[in-house]
């Protein structure tokens, strides 16, 4: 093994951490139903693992069609595939759909946006059964960075009033990826 190979896993709190739990105790910004905000602590998260760091190659896909993405409510979105992601997690290989969003990129903040959803094997055991999403900025090369450790669930994981969209099929990851936040259980 390589020392580009070797694992690194710490327990501390990361910068994403701290941001994410400052959100949520904010009762302006937290998606937490008023009871669980009084008596919440923190989110749950795997210990940061540079296992889930990785580069991603990304082949754009530019002349994809906008469709529907589902949600878990009525609304429903449009989005579009920006691209696909390849990438190695251990030496195995996988491929995500990466997503724009018709609205989100109108607004200013949001036009450099992807999401990515994605499904794995924690799925209802560890993490939220509904999959978790990542936050991604369109990359200036064909090469992107994944944090899985910046893994989160959606809003509706802790507030069923939230319209959430469901992760396709088509981003499960035939693994465990034990990086970013854990299901959520109230105090």
């Amino acid at each position: 093994m390589s020392c580009g190979d070797r694992r690194h896993s710490t327990s501390q709190e990361t910068v994403f951490q701290k941001e994410l739990n400052a959100e949520f105790k904010d009762a302006t910004t937290s998606p937490l139903t008023e009871s669980d905000l009084k008596s919440f602590k923190g989110l749950d998260f795997f210990p940061f693992d540079s296992t889930y760091v990785v580069d991603a190659v990304l082949t754009r896909t530019p002349d994809s069609d906008w469709f529907d993405m589902p949600t878990t409510r009525v609304r429903i979105d449009q989005y579009r595939i920006f691209g696909i992601l390849d990438f190695k997690i251990e030496g195995q290989a996988y491929a995500l759909e990466v997503y724009q969003s018709e609205r989100l990129m109108q607004t200013e903040a949001y036009a450099n946006h992807l999401f990515l959803p994605f499904l794995d094997k924690t799925n209802g055991i560890e993490t939220y059964g509904g999959g978790r999403y990542m936050d991604l900025d369109i990359p200036s090369t064909d090469t992107i960075s994944l944090d899985f450790n910046k893994a989160y669930n959606p809003y509706c994981a802790y507030n069923s009033e939230y319209s959430c969209p469901l992760v396709p099929l088509q981003n499960y990851l035939t693994r465990e990826i034990k990086a970013g936040v854990k299901k959520f259980t109230k105090e």
